[in-house]
């Protein structure tokens, strides 16, 4: 809705005599709460947040929480009114694909203030750099970052399991070795949401080991480095230091 070439600024533009029937609005992957409460006109819809339907395999890395009885009527008065909406679990905006300024053809990842000191052109080939949404929140916003919005909804980032494994031992999600563990980890302790966010630790260490468990400690903490995607280019979210990682700690 607030793309950069969206062409609206405000949700009245974008939906008219229907703006009265819009009761939430979806943080997408590249931003999070706290970028969308710098935006007052927001303050009026329930934040949610869902993933990709497109990609099996990663349902859940956005998530909306429900403390409801399981009936759709339940969940549209949740969604309506925040009676019963809990909170959102978040992708680290920084791993979204749009989350910085930037040109993926030249590798250049920028802030804002270096988009408009080479005035919105790509200083390597002179093309148009594509705007991202910390960008597009800064020209929207009303407040400054950092601001806590009153009473807002609790939230969570995390990342899925499989990254917290590859990331523990220096290896891709996708690869053999760590989907053939996290098969492993999901029949002896359980769902992922239950892993990643309310098994103790120990619990967690008995069954993965000790780095699994640290990664999952500093997710948990949000101690994390993070690298901000751009121009379609995923960002990163690390747990550990190469330098952790080759020394073995």
């Amino acid at each position: 809705m607030f793309g950069a070439f969206s062409g609206f600024d405000t949700v009245e533009e974008c939906f008219e005599d229907l703006t009265p029937y819009i009761y939430a609005v979806e943080t997408g992957l590249s931003s999070d709460p706290p970028m969308n409460w710098r935006v007052s006109a927001l303050d009026r819809y329930q934040l949610i947040s869902n993933s990709d339907a497109h990609s099996p395999a990663k349902l859940g890395r956005e998530a909306t929480l429900f403390d409801i009885a399981l009936s759709y009527e339940e969940m549209s008065r949740a969604i309506r009114t925040g009676e019963g909406l809990g909170g959102t679990i978040e992708f680290f905006p920084e791993e979204g694909k749009y989350h910085m300024d930037g040109h993926r053809k030249c590798n250049l990842c920028l802030t804002p203030s270096e988009t408009a000191r080479y005035g919105g052109r790509c200083p390597v080939c002179g093309r148009k750099i594509t705007i991202g949404v910390s960008h597009r929140i800064g020209e929207l916003a009303d407040r400054p970052e950092g601001y806590v919005k009153p009473g807002a909804k609790p939230f969570e980032s995390l990342m899925p399991l499989p990254e917290v494994i590859g990331a523990s031992v220096g290896r891709g999600a996708a690869g053999v070795r760590v989907q053939r563990e996290y098969q492993r980890l999901l029949a002896e302790l359980g769902p992922e949401f239950e892993i990643l966010r309310n098994i103790p630790l120990e619990d967690i260490r008995c069954a993965a080991g000790s780095r699994v468990a640290e990664g999952i400690r500093r997710l948990r903490s949000g101690q994390v480095e993070r690298v901000p995607g751009f121009d379609g280019e995923y960002g990163a979210i690390r747990l550990f230091s190469a330098e952790e990682l080759s020394a073995g700690c």
